[in-house]
């Protein structure tokens, strides 16, 4: 019986570009045919995918979205208008200001799209970069 000798290949650490791209050429015939669970193929999947996360997390991170952002992005996922936001805030011209950066949300507004919206805390409440 022939052993499949690419679950056998040793797996090293992704500490560069050359590393990545041999890693990701090792990781392309899986997603051709997926490896059936509990097998060898399966397991070295499970950990080059956990490798090639890690160093894209790591050498190019994405941070989550500023507050005006996580809101544009919530209103054309739901469909939302200003006019919804103004209704939500209190009034047409803060919502307009606080869409163009102008005004910056009170924690109370935070919590109400928080709340309402569904949008995550951490980005509501992210200090703005200084431009």
């Amino acid at each position: 019986m022939r052993t499949n000798t690419r679950a056998r290949a040793w797996i090293a650490p992704i500490r560069n570009e050359r590393d990545y791209n041999r890693a990701l050429k090792e990781i392309a015939p899986y997603f051709e045919r997926e490896p059936r669970r509990g097998t060898p193929e399966a397991d070295r999947f499970d950990v080059l995918s956990a490798l090639i996360e890690a160093y894209e997390a790591k050498r190019w991170p994405i941070g989550p979205p500023d507050a005006i952002a996580a809101i544009r992005f919530r209103m054309e996922q739901s469909g939302f208008g200003q006019a919804d936001l103004a209704r939500l805030l209190g009034s047409r011209s803060r919502a307009s200001e606080i869409l163009r950066g102008k005004r910056p949300l009170t924690l109370e507004q935070a919590w109400t799209l928080h709340r309402e919206w569904h949008i995550p805390a951490e980005a509501l409440l992210r200090p703005r970069k200084a431009a």
